[in-house]
C-alpha cells in the first residue's frame, strides 16, 4: 500500500508538489512547483523552498512546465537530487527554457551558474512518449505512463502503477474545445486519484461566447483609439490567443482588423510559439485543417514580436503617447512581474485602455487586485507605486487552459473503473468543497479527501 504526501498545492492553487511513498521506503515526486501570490513565502539569503526530506526521492515526474508545477526544480537539484526527471517529449523540449527564465528572474543572472543548472537538468531529463508504459531501475513493481491532458503543449496526467494499483495524478487538466490541443480523455481505470480543482466551483463560457467577447473588446478599442493589454502566460495561453485572433482577422477581412497590430512582448513566449509550430503533430484536427488550407494560426502578417528591453520600452512609450489601437500580449499572466507591469504603469490610468484577463488570478497578485478593484475605480500597487485604475477591466474565463467544474466531474464520471480514493488539491477552499460535493454524487463509494 502506497502513501501520498503533499508538499504544495493543498492550501491554494500554486506550488504543486506531491510524493508517492512506496513500500520500500523510496519516494517519487510528481511536480515541484513554485508558490505564487499570497501563497509565496519570502526566502532569506541561502534559504531553500525545498522544506521536505529528499534523500529517499528516486525520481521526479513533470506533468507540464508552468512555474507553479516546476519552479522549485533548481532548488531541488541544488539540494542534491540526482534521480531521473521524466516528462513527455514536448515538455522535455520546453522545460529548459522555462527553468532558465525562472532562474534569471528569481535566483540569479550569473551565466555560469545558470549554465551549470541547465547542464544538470538536461543530464537528468528523460523524454517519454505519450501512452507508453515506462519502468524505473530502483523498483521493478513501479510503472508509469503519460497521457495528454490538453492543458498546454506537452501537458500530461500521470498514471503510476504499483503492485497492480494505479494512482493517477491529474496535473492541470485542459478544457474541451480549446484552440490547438485535443481534449483530455478519461482513463479506463484509476484506483486512487489526485485531482486539481482550480475551477471546481465555476463554469467557463463556451468557445463561441468567449470569442465574441474578445472580438467585442477589441472593437471597443478601435472606437477608443486605445490599447488592449492581455496579461498571459508565455506558454499555452499566448498561443491560444494568437490562434483565436488569427481566426477573427480571417473572418473580418476588409474591416479595422486588417490593420490592428497584434504584439507579443515576450521573448520567452516567442520561443514557445516556435515550438508550438514545430510540434504540429500534437495539434488538434481543427488547427491541422487550417494549416493544410494555407493559413498560419500562430504566424500571420499582423503579428509583431518584441525581443529587446530597449524595443519594449520604446513601444510602451509609443502606445502611451499615440493612443494607437493595438493588442498587447505580455507576461506575466498574473501581473506579478515581467513586461506587462511596464504597460500597466503607463496605460492603466488611461480611459482608452482595456485590460483583459483570460486566466486565473491568484489571491495576493496585482492581477487579482486589478480584477477586483478596477470596476470600482480603485488602484493597484506595482513595484511599490500606486497606479489608479481608469482603464476598462474585463475577464473572459473561457480562455483559461484549465478544465471547469463540469469538465473535472466528467473526467471522473467517464472512468470505467472509478477510484476508491480521491484527493482534491490545487484550488481554493470553496472550489475544493464544491467539487467534493459533486464527486460524492458521482462516486458515492469513494473516500474523498481534501488534504
Amino acid at each position: 500500500m502506497v502513501s501520498i504526501l503533499h508538499h504544495g498545492a493543498v492550501t491554494g492553487v500554486t506550488g504543486s508538489c506531491h510524493e508517492l511513498l512506496l513500500d520500500s521506503g523510496a519516494g517519487v515526486l510528481i511536480d515541484c512547483g513554485m508558490f505564487q501570490g499570497a501563497e509565496s513565502v519570502a526566502l532569506e539569503d541561502g534559504e531553500s523552498p525545498i522544506d521536505f526530506p529528499i534523500d529517499h526521492i528516486k525520481a521526479l515526474y513533470i506533468t507540464h512546465c508552468h512555474i507553479d508545477h516546476v519552479g522549485r526544480l533548481p532548488w531541488l537539484l541544488a539540494a542534491g537530487f540526482e534521480g531521473p526527471i521524466y516528462a513527455s517529449e514536448a515538455t522535455a523540449k520546453l522545460l529548459p527554457l522555462v527553468i532558465e527564465d525562472a532562474i534569471k528572474i528569481g535566483i540569479t543572472r550569473n551565466s555560469r551558474l545558470i549554465k551549470k543548472v541547465l547542464q544538470r537538468l538536461k543530464q537528468q531529463l528523460i523524454a517519454i512518449p505519450y501512452k507508453e508504459w515506462g519502468r524505473v531501475d530502483f523498483d521493478d513493481s513501479l510503472q508509469f505512463r503519460f497521457k495528454p491532458a490538453g492543458h498546454i503543449l506537452g501537458s500530461a496526467y500521470i498514471e503510476l502503477k504499483y503492485n497492480n494499483e494505479i494512482t493517477l495524478f491529474s496535473g492541470d487538466l485542459g478544457a474541451p474545445y480549446t484552440p490547438l490541443l485535443p481534449s483530455p480523455k478519461s482513463p479506463w481505470r484509476a484506483d486512487r486519484l489526485i485531482i486539481e480543482s482550480t475551477y471546481g466551483d465555476r463554469l467557463h463560457e463556451n468557445r463561441r461566447t468567449r470569442k465574441l467577447a474578445l472580438e467585442k473588446i477589441v472593437d471597443h478599442s478601435f472606437r477608443n483609439a486605445g490599447t488592449v493589454l492581455i496579461p498571459a502566460f508565455s506558454i499555452g495561453r499566448t498561443q491560444e490567443l494568437l490562434y483565436e485572433l488569427e481566426s477573427i482577422i480571417h473572418k473580418r477581412q476588409g474591416s479595422d482588423w486588417d490593420s490592428v497590430d497584434i504584439i507579443v512582448d515576450s521573448p520567452l513566449a516567442a520561443k514557445f510559439t516556435e515550438h508550438y509550430i514545430a510540434l504540429q503533430g500534437l495539434w488538434d484536427a481543427e488547427a491541422s485543417r487550417k494549416k493544410n488550407a494555407g493559413r498560419h494560426p500562430l504566424s500571420f502578417d499582423q503579428l509583431i514580436t518584441v525581443e529587446s528591453h530597449r524595443d519594449h520600452m520604446k513601444l510602451v512609450n509609443y502606445l502611451k503617447s499615440s493612443g494607437r489601437a493595438a493588442i498587447v500580449i505580455a507576461a506575466s499572466g498574473m501581473c506579478s512581474g515581467g513586461r506587462i507591469q511596464n504597460y500597466l504603469k503607463a496605460l492603466l490610468d488611461d480611459v482608452r485602455t482595456d485590460v483583459l484577463f483570460v486566466g486565473y488570478q491568484a489571491s495576493g497578485t496585482p492581477g487579482r487586485d486589478i480584477q477586483k478593484y478596477g470596476e470600482k475605480g480603485g488602484y493597484v500597487y506595482l513595484d511599490g507605486e500606486r497606479i489608479d485604475i481608469r482603464a476598462g477591466v474585463h475577464t473572459i474565463s473561457g480562455y483559461s487552459a484549465h478544465a471547469d467544474q463540469k469538465d473535472l466531474v466528467n473526467f471522473v464520471k467517464r472512468m470505467r473503473h472509478k477510484p476508491k480514493e480521491i484527493r482534491i488539491v490545487h484550488g481554493s477552499e470553496r472550489a475544493k468543497l464544491k467539487l467534493r460535493e459533486l464527486l460524492e454524487e458521482v462516486v458515492p463509494e469513494a473516500e474523498i479527501v481534501i488534504p
